[in-house]
């Protein structure tokens, strides 16, 4: 079954202006920090459907020109699909707070198709910056992600899933990051290795060779990587027990850490130098 996420626009996705709360102007176009860059990331997992939703009080009247919110709307739109990031259906709703309209969050109204038992609702979330977020997720029978912005959850924040500040938070919420630990002993060897493949590069590596673990080092420097190697070997004999049982038990890590392997691509080069031409093919 498909999961949705239902994600708000101003102050989720749009920086919304402090005193009137309404983006009517291209000049006012400014996205949260690291909200595209990450919407990407989720995008390309393929995980799950993006669906816009938000009110926006009013629009169509004299002091909210349709044509204004749609000049921002369409821009807002070709920059993210510029970035591969497309939502699967946009839902605007334009009717005041004392209009009680079902239509309006947290009303459901507008989103009947995905209440009729062909999504996953309770692996799907909407994430917002309001109150009104919250109940759509409780009405939705979804989890909420809420981002504090300018509205506090008050009583509601017990209801609510997962709070946050930034959208570097949400990504790490929504895609657990791909750990592994593998061991492997042998009559030459005992190691253990712990990786991450969303890491920041770090490595702590000892495998009592110098140069095997420099080596090492770039592949979590580099990939950046989270690379933790600990390894005994009959050093005494050959080094080769060492490094072979290191690759083993690496090449496991990974598997491991990779899961199903969504959003993977194929990706190979061929680098020829000066005095030599080494040729390495992997294929995950």
């Amino acid at each position: 079954m498909k999961k949705v996420l239902f994600i708000d626009r101003d102050g989720t996705i749009l920086r919304e202006p402090p005193v009137t709360f309404q983006i009517d102007k291209l000049d006012q176009l400014e996205f949260l920090p690291g909200v595209i860059r990450n919407l990407y990331k989720i995008a390309q997992l393929k995980i799950f459907e993006f669906v816009m939703v938000s009110n926006q009080d009013g629009m169509g009247t004299k002091s909210f020109p349709r044509d204004a919110f749609e000049a921002v709307q369409s821009k807002m739109l070709d920059i993210l699909r510029g970035e591969g990031i497309e939502f699967n259906e946009v839902h605007i709703d334009n009717s005041l707070p004392e209009e009680n309209k079902p239509t309006r969050k947290p009303g459901t109204g507008m989103l009947g198709k995905y209440t009729n038992g062909d999504y996953d609702l309770k692996n799907s979330f909407v994430i917002g910056d309001r109150k009104t977020d919250i109940r759509l997720a409780l009405n939705l029978g979804c989890g909420s992600v809420f981002i504090r912005n300018y509205e506090d959850p008050g009583e509601l924040e017990q209801s609510v899933t997962f709070l946050c500040m930034n959208w570097d938070e949400i990504y790490a919420f929504l895609v657990p990051q791909r750990k592994a630990l593998q061991e492997r002993i042998t009559k030459e060897t005992n190691i253990r290795i712990a990786i991450n493949l969303d890491g920041s590069g770090k490595s702590d590596i000892s495998t009592g060779i110098a140069f095997f673990d420099h080596m090492l080092d770039q592949l979590a420097r580099h990939g950046n990587i989270d690379l933790g190697i600990k390894a005994e070997g009959d050093l005494h004999i050959d080094e080769h027990h060492t490094i072979e049982d290191v690759g083993i038990t690496l090449g496991e890590a990974f598997l491991q850490a990779l899961g199903d392997k969504r959003g993977i691509e194929r990706y190979g080069f061929c680098l020829p130098m000066d005095d030599c031409l080494a040729q390495v093919a992997i294929d995950f």
